[in-house]
């Protein structure tokens, strides 16, 4: 992700994609109105930061979610392991 290096034009983060400036724009304000990134007010450029402390949130989100799906995973390994040993 370009802007964890700091500060981008919407020009810079397209760059590398094979989008259009309009298409870029776009997913930038989806971004924004999520809430995870931040546009200046440099002139025309408008340049784009991350909001860290939003995407902290939403890892700390994730993470419940991980471990609680991780727990079930490994008791649903366990049962079909358990399966298994029965059929042999």
């Amino acid at each position: 992700m370009q802007l964890v290096s700091g500060e981008a034009t919407v020009l810079q983060l397209a760059e590398p994609f094979q989008m259009s400036l309009p298409g870029i724009s776009k997913h930038l304000k989806v971004l924004e109105k999520a809430g995870l990134i931040e546009k200046g007010k440099a002139a025309q450029f408008r340049p784009c930061r991350l909001k860290v402390e939003a995407l902290q949130e939403a890892n700390q989100w994730l993470e419940q979610y991980k471990k609680l799906w991780e727990e079930r995973l490994d008791r649903l390994d366990a049962y079909l392991t358990e399966l298994q040993k029965g059929k042999n």
